[in-house]
């Protein structure tokens, strides 16, 4: 039977390949940005079996719109994938209000108000699924606002799940590593990368020579969380990119 899952962030990268491969598949998926004509662009790619709905996941009032939008289509939600992330380096010092709240806003409390949203539609056998990042653990200069919020998201992804298991709901969260596709773009000012890429290669951890994987190669990971068992739960899986062989 197909399952509805919600994806944020779905108008381009990893939630673009996740609403791609699970729409391929049968599934039903319903594709959040807060640029309705990406996800529209996306939804109309995938056919009949996608619903674009524009939604700014750092804003309460466009979550609680979008979730009723998404409860006149369909009676459950088995899915929730808070994919959505601004990710931006910047120094502590130098960094705008902007910068800080609308990282906190989406990365973070986007995810706690899109879950917020989708409890009450989820039941037995529904999984809310966090994207994380390897970041949380590695020393990249230029990004502990990121840092903080993916940490987060993570303490409160085991959290979550604590207080939602005995309804029968899981909730996982994928620390994902450097990934790529065919449309990466990093529309950044040109001196803020390089100033972000030397600090990185000076901590050992240059994005250029680290291995990348390939978004549609980290849907499997997805695919396989959410086909678990019953009997079987996966707290959280840390994804790295290797050099294919």
């Amino acid at each position: 039977m197909s399952k509805v899952i919600v994806i944020t962030g779905a108008g381009g990268g990893l939630g673009r390949a996740l609403a791609r491969r699970f729409g391929g598949e049968g599934e039903t998926v319903v594709l959040l940005g807060r640029t309705l004509t990406k996800v529209e662009a996306v939804a109309a790619e995938i056919g009949d079996s996608a619903l674009a709905i524009g939604c700014d996941v750092a804003s309460p009032d466009s979550v609680r719109a979008a979730f009723a939008q998404i409860a006149e289509c369909f009676p459950a939600i088995d899915v929730l994938i808070n994919n959505a992330a601004v990710y931006e380096p910047f120094l502590m010092e130098e960094a705008t209000d902007d910068q800080i709240l609308s990282s906190i806003g989406t990365n973070l409390t986007g995810a706690m108000l899109c879950a917020r949203s989708a409890i009450p539609m989820m039941g037995a056998g529904a999984h809310i699924i966090n994207v994380s990042s390897e970041s949380v653990d590695l020393p990249f200069p230029h990004m502990i606002v990121y840092q903080a919020t993916k940490a987060g998201l993570e303490r409160f992804s085991m959290g979550l799940y604590r207080e939602l298991d005995p309804r029968g709901v899981r909730v996982s969260f994928v620390r994902a590593g450097q990934m790529m596709d065919e449309d990466k773009r990093w529309d950044i000012d040109p001196g803020v990368a390089a100033r972000f890429l030397a600090a990185s290669a000076a901590a050992g951890l240059n994005p250029r020579e680290r291995a990348t994987s390939h978004v549609s190669s980290v849907t499997q990971v997805f695919r396989s969380l959410i086909d678990l068992p019953a009997d079987l739960h996966a707290a959280s899986v840390s994804l790295f990119g290797r050099a294919a062989s």
